[in-house]
């Protein structure tokens, strides 16, 4: 016997149909360029392809030797930097106030820097389809968050992209931390290759791909609007002097 659907049920299932579709609107929403698109960075104009098997299986010998001789001190500093994405991975090098809570309009740069980032990256991920790591040798053991799914490549990685360009981005704000903050970012992206999630010729990809975009970036008009505020605030916020 077919059971009929209450007013309330077909109220609640167009209600959830409602919901799905605007929820699904708003993502596509989020996930507009805001600085830079795809259609501005092609990736094949920015990278060559991935090393050849030869190559690989240098690399692969080279992740089994960090993987035999990582430190479970080098493993947690591996693990906090896979958690986080964001320009927060600097407050080493800039203080304990350097917190997205006390410096929003940091905060809200930094998201729309990392927004753009999976924009150009995930489009080169399937570009040049280079299989993670894990997935071409199931002997190794990484430490970091991994996809069973094989279609989740690694050529260049996302984490090192985000890494590279939120350093650059705040190496304008306060110019006289520049090379600490690089060597930080540099430290960050070799977490994705103790991590074992990477190869090291996929994080140096991504720092070819960061300052492409960079270049790009720094010239929106938006971005220029947000980093003038978010720069005031940092300023202000930790009481350094502007340059």
């Amino acid at each position: 016997m077919r059971l009929l659907a209450s007013p309330d049920m077909r109220l609640f299932s167009s209600f959830f149909i409602l919901a799905s579709a605007s929820l699904c609107l708003f993502a596509q929403a989020v996930r507009k360029p805001v600085f830079v698109s795809p259609e501005q960075l092609p990736v094949a104009s920015v990278l060559a392809n991935p090393p050849n098997d030869a190559q690989t299986a240098a690399e692969l010998a080279g992740l089994h030797e960090i993987e035999q001789t990582r430190t479970p001190a080098q493993i947690a500093h591996a693990k906090a930097d896979d958690a986080e994405e964001d320009i927060f991975i600097f407050k080493n090098v800039m203080g304990d106030k350097f917190t997205a809570e006390a410096l929003p309009l940091t905060a809200l740069l930094s998201t729309h820097v990392h927004g753009d980032e999976g924009l150009i990256v995930n489009p080169a991920k399937k570009f040049f389809h280079r299989l993670r790591p894990y997935h071409f040798d199931s002997s190794l053991k990484p430490v970091c968050k991994t996809n069973p799914d094989s279609t989740d490549y690694g050529y260049p990685s996302g984490h090192s992209v985000t890494g590279y360009l939120e350093a650059l981005v705040l190496t304008m704000m306060v110019p006289e931390k520049r090379d600490a903050i690089l060597a930080r970012a540099d430290d960050y992206a070799h977490s994705r290759v103790v991590c074992g999630v990477h190869y090291p010729s996929d994080v140096v990809a991504s720092k070819s791909v960061a300052y492409a975009m960079i270049g790009i970036i720094m010239n929106n008009p938006q971005f220029q609007k947000e980093l003038e505020s978010a720069k005031a605030e940092i300023h202000r916020a930790l009481m350094t002097p502007r340059p």
